[in-house]
């Protein structure tokens, strides 16, 4: 029973993880473009022409939205996706004299330093919902930079192999070297993945300049590092989709709303005192050729309805307050009240040496 709503729960959260797309296939998007002609024609407001809007490959929301958004603003949505959000991050900073879209969705606050430093956003000129000014990029003066939402990247564990096995679950990153938790922990690679690299982040955050120290304790007591969330979540994770033998895992502050019991409880939990945050950022492509288009994009990312459907579409949280979350996420999606953070300024200018220094820790 663990094991089937573990492969179920696996599923749902490699989405958030893997970045893959879940747009839908080449058939369903011409039927999509059909559809939202012949809607911006009955309504007479077909004038607004093409908006693009270039995303990492897990950005998905419900074609219902994309259908309301074109109907109530009469310009049809392209979309354009272009890998994860190093990839996309790189991309628009290469094409900023020329982009390829004109809004973008995806950029994070570990990126976000490098998108500002080469202009690749222009100002939102856009009266915001209350709580998107609380997740300013810091050093985004201009306010190029609209935060759409946001979750946690957090050690997680199996409760219920803790309790099955009578001791007491870690709660703290120091805990992870500790001899009671010899082998049981499970992470993915800095190099190869975005939660990796955020738990690199969150070592660097909490012990400054003696991480490398931490992580030589962490190895030592048997810490995995597998190539990426999939990998650790779903083979090595006892709690995830396959016959793992570690319950301490790498993952999300929102993993527990997937891995429900049936009886009003959840088997696993996230460690909040471990979260590393991240926040993606919206914006006006610099040079766009349809910035009022993108200005549009930009109302509706924010809008109550697109902000309600995150959870469940791409699996984190609005920043819009007073926006409502499902049921389990309610319950069980805990949010940490004071996530580990690096400027992103300090990241931009240091990412190449500290992935290059951890990988050195890991291969000795």
């Amino acid at each position: 029973m663990r094991q089937a709503r573990g492969l179920a729960a696996a599923a749902t959260l490699a989405l958030l993880a893997s970045g893959c797309s879940l747009v839908g296939s080449e058939s369903d998007e011409a039927t999509d473009a059909s559809d939202a002609s012949a809607t911006a024609d009955s309504s007479g407001s077909a004038a607004g022409g093409t908006v693009t809007l270039v995303t990492h490959d897990s950005f998905y929301l419900p074609k219902k939205l994309i259908k309301q958004f074109e109907s109530e603003t009469g310009y049809t949505l392209e979309l354009r996706s272009v890998g994860d959000a190093g990839s996309l991050t790189s991309q628009l900073v290469l094409t900023q004299d020329d982009p390829i879209g004109d809004v973008a969705f995806g950029v994070d606050n570990t990126f976000g330093s490098r998108a500002l430093d080469n202009d690749v956003f222009a100002p939102a000129d856009l009266d915001l919902p209350d709580g998107v000014a609380e997740h300013a990029l810091p050093g985004d003066d201009d306010g190029t930079m609209v935060a759409v939402d946001d979750a946690s990247v957090c050690v997680n564990v199996d409760t219920a192999w803790f309790d099955e096995q009578g001791i007491e679950p870690p709660t703290t990153l120091d805990d992870l070297t500790d001899p009671t938790y010899e082998d049981l922990f499970v992470t993915s690679g800095a190099t190869t993945s975005s939660p990796g690299f955020a738990f690199l982040l969150t070592t660097i955050a909490a012990y400054g300049d003696d991480w490398q120290s931490y992580w030589s304790d962490l190895l030592d007591n048997g810490a995995k590092v597998d190539r990426g969330w999939e990998d650790a979540y779903q083979v090595d994770f006892t709690a995830g989709g396959g016959n793992g033998d570690r319950p301490i895992v790498l993952s999300y502050d929102s993993s527990p709303a997937f891995t429900t019991d049936g009886e009003g409880g959840t088997t696993t939990a996230a460690l909040l005192d471990t979260c590393f945050q991240q926040t993606e950022y919206a914006g006006v492509l610099t040079n766009a050729e349809n910035p009022e288009g993108a200005q549009a994009v930009l109302t509706w990312l924010t809008s109550d309805a697109v902000q309600a459907a995150l959870p469940e579409s791409m699996y984190v949280f609005p920043v819009v307050e007073g926006t409502a979350l499902p049921t389990d996420w309610a319950q069980f999606a805990v949010q940490p009240d004071d996530p580990w953070t690096v400027d992103p300024a300090d990241v931009a200018e240091n990412r190449d040496t500290w992935l290059a220094d951890w990988q050195d820790v890991v291969s000795r």
